[in-house]
C-alpha cells in the first residue's frame, strides 16, 4: 500500500495547520521518510495481529507503518493535540484501522513514565522513535512494568544506543547498559541519518534491538541490584570497595560482600556484568534495614 504512509509535505502541512512546533522539551523529531519507517517495522519483525506499544507517535509516521504491517497498536502520546489527531490521520490513510472498522489503534494520552496499565491485550513488542530526553527512563520503565514485552526495537540518539548495547569493560558501558541487561540482551543494529527527521537533530540516531530474557538468578531484589549498579557508577573509575561503602555500611562491609561474590574489591564497576552485580547485591546490607550486618540478605 504505497500511499499509506505520511510524506514530508503532508507532515509539515499537518504541523502547520495545527500550529505544532516540534519542541526540544518533549524531544520531538518527526520521521518524514517512508523508507525509514518501513525499515524500522521490518527490523522489528512485527507480525500480523501482534499487539505493539508505541511511545511518542507524534504525527503518526511509524504508527501507520506498524498498522500497515497488520499490527494492533496502542500509542502513548503526551501531547493532547497530537493524541487527538492520530486516529483521524490513521483513518484517512488506512480506512478501518483507526477508530472504526477493525479498530486496531488505541491512543493513550499520558506521560509514558506515568503509564502503569494499557488497554487491550498485553503488548508483546515495543517499537518506537523515543524522545531523546527520556529514552532510557522510558525504556527501563516499560521493561519493568510490562513483562509481556518479548521484543523491543527503539530509535534513540546514537550515543545512547552505544550505551544500551555496551558489554562490560567497554568504554561506553555504564548504568543503562547494566540495567537493560537485567531484562534483555541488547544490540545496536543500524544508524539512522539525520536527514530523515524534521526538524533535523544535531546528532545521529540508531536502532537498538532487545530480546527479553530472564534476569540472573539471585536472592536479591531488582531494586537491591539496581542500587548496587547506581552506587558502582556514581563516581566512574572508583574502586568498588570505596564506591559501595555507603550502601554496605562501611568499606569493610563492601569488601566482605565483594569477596563473597567472588569479585575483586579493587575492581571497578565498568568490569562487572549484571550477574556480578546480582551476586554483590546479595551480600550488601540495605541502609533501610536496621540490625542487618554487611554480607546478609533477607530470606
Amino acid at each position: 500500500m504505497p500511499g499509506a504512509l505520511l510524506g514530508p509535505a503532508e507532515i509539515r502541512d499537518l504541523a502547520g495547520r495545527l500550529g505544532i512546533r516540534p519542541t526540544k522539551t518533549l524531544g520531538q523529531n518527526f520521521v518524514i521518510d517512508g523508507g525509514t519507517v518501513r525499515k524500522i517495522v521490518r527490523s522489528a519483525q512485527v507480525r500480523p495481529g501482534e499487539r505493539v506499544v508505541e511511545v511518542g507517535p507524534g504525527l503518526g509516521s511509524l504508527t501507520l507503518g506498524l498498522l500497515e504491517a497488520g499490527a494492533s497498536v496502542v500509542a502513548v502520546e503526551i501531547d493532547p493535540v497530537l493524541a487527538r489527531l492520530l486516529p483521524e490521520t490513521v483513518e484517512r490513510h488506512l480506512p478501518g484501522a483507526g477508530a472504526g472498522g477493525e479498530g486496531r489503534l488505541d491512543v493513550v494520552l499520558a506521560d509514558a513514565l506515568d503509564v502503569t496499565d494499557l488497554p487491550g491485550p498485553p503488548p508483546t513488542a515495543l517499537v518506537a522513535n523515543l524522545p531523546y530526553n527520556v529514552s532510557v527512563p522510558v525504556l527501563l520503565t516499560f521493561l519493568e512494568r510490562f513483562p509481556s514485552l518479548e521484543r523491543v526495537l527503539v530509535m534513540v540518539q546514537a550515543e545512547v544506543a552505544d550505551r544500551l548495547a555496551a558489554p562490560p569493560g567497554s568504554r561506553t558501558y555504564g548504568v543503562p547498559s547494566a540495567k537493560v541487561a537485567w531484562y534483555a540482551s541488547a544490540r545496536r543494529t543500524s544508524t539512522i541519518a539525520r536527514s530523515v527527521f524534521w526538524p533535523v537533530p544535531n546528532v545521529d540516531s540508531a536502532l537498538v534491538a532487545l530480546e527479553r530474557r530472564d534476569p540472573p538468578p539471585t536472592t536479591a531484589s531488582r531494586e537491591e541490584v539496581f542500587a548496587v549498579v547506581d552506587a558502582a557508577f556514581a563516581q566512574r573509575r572508583k574502586m568498588l570497595r570505596s564506591a559501595l561503602a555507603g550502601i554496605a555500611g562501611s568499606s569493610e562491609g563492601a569488601v566482605a560482600a565483594l569477596r563473597t561474590a567472588g569479585v575483586d574489591p579493587e575492581a571497578r564497576g565498568e568490569r562487572l556484568a549484571i550477574e556480578d552485580f546480582a551476586r554483590v547485591a546479595e551480600g550488601v546490607a540495605r541502609p533501610s534495614a536496621p540490625g542487618r550486618t554487611p554480607g546478609t540478605v533477607d530470606a
